[in-house]
């Protein structure tokens, strides 16, 4: 019932952006989506038969991305020369004593503690020195001077830069390999997530795990090679191969790891 609620509001909020760009012939945006929530939203978009929009995110493989619709006397190409003007990246370098410091739930978590909704932020991409984290132009002073406040934060240097300068997400990537009882996915969440399986149950049952975008709570849907598991907290895993059977018959997994 609160996830059909949430769509409505999302639906309704959609609406009132396509009459503004329709009647203002003006570029409209929305706060940012998730991969679930973006499916849903492309399927009311063609009920609707609206077609000139995309989404984008800051850099090509988002996970966290804002819909974009222009009126019909704009060409796509000029519709996405205009992100620039809206989105820049937040770039926090950490001191040399500090470097691979903090994870993604640690910056996460800092930005959390200043109040502001998950939705007014993109994607955090982390690496050694640091993360960016893509942010609406209209947000980002208030995000550089409260992250300035914290104490985690204090001795970094963090800045607004444009989003030409975002760091290359495809740099920190690793081939790993799991061995697992069965392709089910319960499997697949104990090993990546490092858990029991009673704890890797309690993780599906929270809605933090996705397979290609799509929640699943099941322990016992199949996973197949091309797959893209995401567990929350720990990153997104594309099924690269079954490279082998170990002596005991169990499947050796090859994936690709984006940090």
């Amino acid at each position: 019932m609160k996830e059909e609620s949430n769509s409505e509001l999302i639906f309704s909020k959609i609406n009132d952006k396509i009459k503004f760009c329709n009647t203002r012939n003006k570029i409209v945006h929305t706060d940012f989506f998730t991969e679930p929530e973006m499916i849903k939203v492309e399927k009311y978009l063609a009920s609707v038969k609206f077609k000139n929009y995309f989404f984008f995110g800051g850099y090509e493989g988002s996970d966290r991305k804002i819909l974009f619709m222009y009126p019909e006397k704009l060409t796509y190409e000029m519709a996405f020369s205009n992100v620039k003007n809206v989105l820049e990246i937040i770039r926090i370098t950490l001191p040399n004593g500090q470097k691979e410091a903090f994870l993604h739930g640690d910056y996460l978590s800092a930005i959390m503690k200043f109040g502001i909704v998950r939705e007014k932020f993109g994607d955090i991409i982390v690496y050694k020195e640091g993360a960016d984290i893509v942010v609406q132009k209209e947000n980002s002073e208030y995000f550089k001077e409260n992250l300035s406040q914290l104490i985690r934060f204090r001795k970094s240097n963090i800045e607004i830069l444009d989003l030409s300068e975002i760091h290359d997400r495809n740099q920190e990537t690793e081939e790993i390999s799991v061995i697992v009882n069965s392709m089910r996915i319960d499997n697949f969440v104990s090993e990546l997530a490092h858990c029991s399986r009673s704890k890797a149950e309690e993780i599906l049952i929270s809605e933090r795990v996705m397979i290609n975008y799509e929640i699943v709570t099941k322990n016992s849907k199949s996973v197949k090679t091309g797959d893209i598991i995401t567990i929350r907290g720990f990153g997104r895993f594309v099924v690269k191969e079954i490279s082998g059977k170990t002596k005991s018959n169990k499947d050796v997994v090859v994936l690709i790891h984006n940090k």
